[in-house]
């Protein structure tokens, strides 16, 4: 009840904001900062770029549409004609594409400070596999994210050591990853099947639980590396973006009509994921949920370090099996192989599967 009056009020928490600061309110300086934001081309990535390009960061946006993101880039420089912002093709549902970004960003030779992994969709409609066979939703806002960063820390740790500023992962989930109940990789294994119903909610949420365990997860390796570079997991808050514009009709409008007193804007939005990206308050911080620009508490699911092990696993498996050559079909056994290997224990024992040892490396 308590945390519910703060909000509405905005009362400041610890760090000194609460549910109404804004983007540019959190963020210091950043001159001499390369930072990369995915889903930088409206909403809160949009907002997120503006901001810390103000602030001094050359930005990278990575976008599917090259369009939408020079329209973000125009707008940014006809604020800040000094801004430094590049624009390079990403489609975060395609493995290859992933790959290719990575390789011509490491091309490039920048630095890498920031990394905020912020796209995100709601499947609309009916089940949906992407190029690599995984389901829509989760290739999108997690397991594409998943390898960009394993591609990118090397350089964030690189950076770190040569430059001595402490690099930063943010990785935008939402509150709706506690929705999920049951074994994210059966049901996973059970829709890309069509064994089950899709349900659209159900799978938004299984991809932002996985957000916050990969967070989790890879927190610990990035210790174990003796990587300066921390990585935290945020949740914006409920605002209209196109995520939910998307989803117009009388009962989508009502909805939002009765939660206007909730929603926040999307400069509000924006705030913690900038506060947890840039302020000196979250230094030598990893590992952690954020809301409200404050530290929160996860769903229970999303603290089991087990479960983050293996969702780590599992990843790892899906994109060690695509070739990242695709020809635009979906490939079912890029998924189906390595889910079955790390269904849990009740199912592996039907199937005979059985789980591979464990890998501590970014």
């Amino acid at each position: 009840m308590l945390r519910a009056v703060r909000y509405l009020l905005g009362s400041p928490g610890a760090s000194g904001f609460g549910s109404r600061s804004t983007a540019e309110e959190v963020t210091p300086d950043l001159g001499a900062t390369t930072a990369i934001i995915t889903g930088a081309t409206s909403g809160i990535g949009a907002e997120t770029a503006r901001v810390l390009a103000k602030r001094g960061a050359r930005v990278v946006i990575p976008a599917r549409s090259a369009k939408a993101a020079e329209d973000v880039r125009a707008r940014i420089v006809a604020e800040c004609p000094a801004a430094d912002v590049l624009v390079l093709p990403l489609d975060l549902s395609s493995l290859a594409s992933v790959r290719a970004f990575a390789d011509r960003f490491l091309e490039l030779g920048l630095p890498l400070h920031l990394l905020i992994n912020n796209a995100g969709k709601f499947s609309h409609g009916q089940l949906a596999l992407s190029e690599d066979g995984v389901e829509m939703t989760f290739a999108t806002n997690y397991l594409g994210h998943f390898l960009l960063t394993k591609l990118l820390a090397a350089r964030m740790a690189e950076t770190a050591a040569a430059t001595g500023v402490q690099g930063r992962i943010v990785n935008v989930s939402s509150s709706v990853h506690g929705w999920f109940a049951g074994d994210w990789a059966e049901y996973l294994h059970l829709v890309t099947r069509r064994k089950i119903p899709y349900d659209a909610t159900q799978a938004y949420a299984v991809s932002k639980l996985a957000n916050v365990l990969h967070t989790r997860e890879l927190a610990a390796r990035l210790q174990e590396m003796g990587a300066n570079v921390t990585v935290n997991c945020v949740h914006p808050g409920i605002v209209r973006t196109r995520l939910n514009r998307d989803r117009e009709g009388v009962l989508t409008d009502l909805v939002f009509l009765l939660l206007s007193k909730l929603l926040k804007t999307i400069p509000q939005a924006a705030a913690t994921t900038c506060y947890v990206a840039a302020h000196p308050r979250v230094a030598g911080v990893s590992g952690r949920y954020f809301a409200d620009c404050n530290e929160a508490l996860p769903s229970p699911a999303a603290t089991d370090r087990h479960e983050a092990a293996r969702l780590w696993r599992v990843s790892e498996a899906i994109i060690d099996g695509c070739t990242g050559t695709s020809t635009g079909h979906p490939q079912q056994d890029c998924t189906t192989a390595p889910l079955l290997r790390f269904l849990p224990a009740q199912t592996q024992t039907q199937t005979g599967a059985s789980s591979s040892p464990r890998r501590r490396a970014c």
